[in-house]
């Protein structure tokens, strides 16, 4: 009865006879099936045949058949005749979907072997099951999941349905989730759904701040947010949420040192922030199976969650566990085949190599990205969060310092400001110009906001090939 569950002869039979009868049907079937799939080890070595034939543009008809597996010495007369003999079939769809079924039913059942394999007999330590688990279901997932050619009709009628979507929005030049600032829209029209957005800063420059900023747009406007927080606690987080929202300086809050106004004004905001779709996961070791599998789950449970953030990248591990060009390789593509699959923009905070602060001009480029070619590869946005301020309280501290050394005074002129320029520097944009946006960070409440009226500089030409060879001139502010 088990094994009429997970194969049927007969319907294998069925679609390799309809093949060696009807060779255009070939390439059909061969877009969903595997040799694999097949459950018999002679159809799928005859499957691997057609394959081959196809390749060298051979007929895939019984003789030339016969003579490929004759070759291989993998000729079976009695299988063969068996499926010359089988009747061939004009639903052929019908029949490969049965196949595929029962591959994938057949794959499952091994998986609860393998299990026991692992638990039991080479008693490996859960972590490492785990995540053996979840990778084997996530390659069976991807198999499962084959689309097929989209054609053209339904294109554009998806098309014109998302034209009229923007219509109603009221052609403010936002498609996707608004990141709450009005430059930064105007170059990247939002985060949409399936976007790798990496948000990237030299330590310091405030991407963390700047990222729950994203956030806190995405939940005032009824949106779920998912954020991984693989360096800060979820208290701290929150701290800096509030602190934000309320206008009420982070380090008061952190000890707790609030006027009766700012007590009832916290009070009215935490009972807000109660109410949002925000999940944090504080997991500050977990790789990329793991999230995978974690977000899939809270997305299942909370279907308005439209925007999920991880900080940071490369705290984050893969599952080959030796060469870390590959696992930064395997988690910036995972990201992005898991912000298509779940239809939302993954966010995913990048720390930047040191190389920058030995040029005269520090504002990062492409290739100051840690590990960065499979990153730069994978992500529809590449974004740098820069403060020339930093640089500049660091030159007028070394200066003092060195003075000091010599035994001489020095009076810096550097004033430290409440508020500080920032800019958003747009290094990469699949869909759209690169160019920069000009924010104000506000140091005490962790907080970026719009700047006056600063054009937006855009440049359209070339975008990605110029942000990759240098970086973005800023024009005088």
């Amino acid at each position: 009865m088990i094994q009429n569950q997970l194969h049927n002869l007969n319907i294998e039979r069925a679609v390799l006879s309809s093949i060696i009868f009807e060779p255009t049907i070939y390439e059909d079937v061969a877009s969903k099936l595997n040799p694999e799939d097949f459950y018999l080890p002679d159809h799928q070595v005859i499957f691997t045949c057609m394959e081959e034939l196809d390749r060298e543009e051979q007929p895939i008809d019984e003789e030339f058949l016969k003579k490929k597996l004759v070759q291989k010495k993998r000729f079976n007369e009695d299988v063969f005749i068996e499926i010359i003999s089988a009747n061939p079939i004009s639903n052929t769809a019908a029949y490969v979907d049965e196949i595929k079924e029962k591959s994938i039913k057949r794959h499952l059942v091994k998986l609860t072997t393998k299990i026991r394999e692992v638990a039991v007999d080479q008693d490996l330590p859960s972590d490492d099951i785990l995540n053996i688990v979840q990778k084997e279901l996530y390659d069976i997932s991807l198999d499962a999941n084959t689309k097929e050619f989209r054609e053209s009709p339904e294109m554009v009628v998806s098309t014109i349905a998302h034209i009229h979507e923007m219509k109603k929005r009221g052609n403010n030049g936002v498609t996707g989730v608004d990141t709450g600032f009005r430059e930064l829209n105007e170059l990247t029209a939002g985060f949409s759904e399936g976007q790798l957005i990496i948000i990237a800063a030299r330590p310091a420059m405030g991407k963390t701040a700047f990222t729950l900023n994203l956030a806190q747009k995405a939940l005032d406007d009824g949106r779920g947010v998912a954020i991984f927080s693989l360096e800060m606690p979820a208290e701290e987080l929150m701290l800096r949420m509030l602190s934000a929202k309320t206008s009420i300086p982070l380090q008061n809050l952190k000890v707790g040192d609030l006027s009766d106004d700012e007590w009832s004004h916290l009070s009215r905001a935490s009972d807000d922030m109660a109410k949002k779709k925000l999940f944090v996961d504080d997991d500050g070791l977990i790789n990329i199976n793991q999230l995978r599998s974690k977000l899939r789950k809270i997305k299942t449970q909370n279907p308005d969650i439209s925007m999920a953030i991880i900080d940071y990248l490369q705290l984050m591990s893969g599952t080959s566990g030796k060469d870390r060009h590959l696992e930064v390789s395997e988690i910036s593509r995972g990201l992005k085949l898991l912000a298509r699959e779940l239809e939302m923009p993954i966010v995913a905070l990048s720390q930047l190599n040191r190389g920058l602060e030995s040029r005269h001009d520090k504002r990062p480029m492409l290739s100051d990205i840690r590990e960065s070619g499979s990153i730069e590869q994978d992500a529809d946005i590449i974004m740098f969060v820069y403060r020339d301020d930093i640089y500049k309280m660091r030159e007028e501290k070394e200066k003092e310092k060195r003075a000091k050394a010599e035994g001489k005074e020095y009076k810096s002129e550097f004033v430290s400001k409440a508020e500080e320029d920032a800019e958003v520097i747009i290094g990469k944009n699949r869909s759209g110009p690169i160019g920069v946006a000009h924010l104000v960070f506000q140091k005490r409440f962790t907080r970026f906001v719009d700047k006056g009226n600063v054009p937006v500089e855009i440049v359209y030409e070339n975008a990605e090939e110029n942000a990759r060879n240098s970086h973005i001139e800023m024009p005088p502010i």
